[in-house]
């Protein structure tokens, strides 16, 4: 991992995100575990193309784990699969490992166990996600991850313009439909409506 300090990467991630909370300091030490346990070292710098991660969450710890990782959307080194689980996939694109780290849900027990005087329940998880054990705050899994070459970081593979709309399309987004090429709004319906 980074020689950067635990305290240093949650400043950086707290700056990012806009507010301290539990999210961010499990967050900052899921993605430092996941690290490690790949030995990734350098992240944002000489190691940055090894590394993917899948997020199954949109919540505050993604953000954590962006600002420690590096990785994010727009390298497309970060992918977000909406499980709605406080869960990272950490694969190292050179070997092919994949480790799922998943936050423990009785961690939030022994929070409040730690710290019994605290009221607030919050600050109790923040000042207890930062001295607990790895074991204590994550369950570890060894996965398999199959990427597509169109999901792959690097140059987009292909870009189309749908037939229907006129939106260039790329990355192997696009749809044949009825002898079309076609984005996947004009192929399925849009999030959005034109007005």
């Amino acid at each position: 991992m980074s020689n950067k300090t635990f305290d240093e990467l949650l400043k950086e991630s707290v700056a990012i995100h806009g507010h301290l909370c539990p999210g961010q300091v499990l967050g900052v030490r899921l993605a430092m575990y996941g690290l490690s346990l790949l030995g990734i070292e350098d992240p944002k710098g000489k190691d940055r193309k090894r590394l993917m991660v899948f997020v199954e969450i949109d919540r505050c710890a993604t953000d954590a784990i962006q600002s420690v990782t590096g990785c994010s959307l727009g390298k497309r080194s970060l992918k977000w699969v909406d499980y709605g689980i406080m869960a990272a996939t950490f694969l190292d694109l050179s070997t092919n490992r994949a480790i799922r780290i998943i936050a423990r849900e009785e961690s939030r027990q022994l929070a409040a166990e730690k710290f019994p005087d605290m009221e607030n329940k919050y600050k109790a998880q923040i000042e207890a996600y930062k001295v607990m054990d790895d074991e204590e705050l994550f369950k570890v899994q060894e996965v398999e991850v199959e990427v597509p070459e169109a999901d792959m970081p690097g140059r987009p593979g292909r870009r189309v313009q749908c037939q229907k709309c006129g939106d260039w399309v790329q990355d192997f987004r696009d749809v044949e439909k009825d002898g079309k090429i076609l984005c996947k709004a004009c192929a399925f319906g849009a999030y959005y409506k034109v007005v």
